[in-house]
């Protein structure tokens, strides 16, 4: 089973200055962090802030590309964790037929942004994920639950490269 997540807020790792994206689910009661590269940060931020580059980043370029093959990406999910990391799928449909592409999930998560498409986590990954069974737990690290627990939408895009 999918559970539908948005993306609620980028933030930096203090211990490893690594940027994380936050995932929480629509409901509210699920939060899923994922560590990725400061490149994949930078395109997901700037779609967060509507930033326009003078020439396309690329994830502007697959867009483009897509739009003008004439796909349409229907779904992205993160499907796996293995070895503590993350995995996703790309769910396009090309002229009704569905073609799935494997993909790292900060860049799923940027063309997600840009083509504004639902964001999925398999329910096993979210039981997986000992960082999200961490923010459940009231016995974990009460700052970090009580951080994830509490994001909102004031929350999203105030990350800053």
């Amino acid at each position: 089973m999918e559970v539908e997540m948005k993306i609620r807020g980028l933030m930096m790792d203090a211990s490893t200055n690594t940027p994380i994206v936050i995932l929480k689910d629509v409901d509210g009661s699920t939060v899923l962090p994922i560590w990725v590269g400061i490149y994949e940060a930078n395109a997901i931020a700037l779609e967060i802030e509507k930033f326009a580059t003078p020439r396309p980043m690329t994830h502007d370029l697959i867009k483009q590309v897509l739009l003008g093959f004439n796909a349409h990406l229907k779904k992205i999910v993160v499907n796996e964790l293995r070895d503590d990391t993350f995995y996703a799928v790309l769910w396009l449909d090309h002229e009704g037929e569905t073609i799935t592409l494997d993909a790292r999930p900060s860049d799923a998560l940027a063309l997600a942004l840009r083509l504004d498409c639902p964001i999925y986590v398999d329910e096993d990954v979210l039981k997986s994920s000992r960082v999200a069974q961490a923010a459940a737990d009231p016995g974990s690290s009460e700052e970090l639950r009580r951080w994830l627990e509490n994001l909102g939408e004031e929350d999203t895009g105030h990350y800053k490269m």
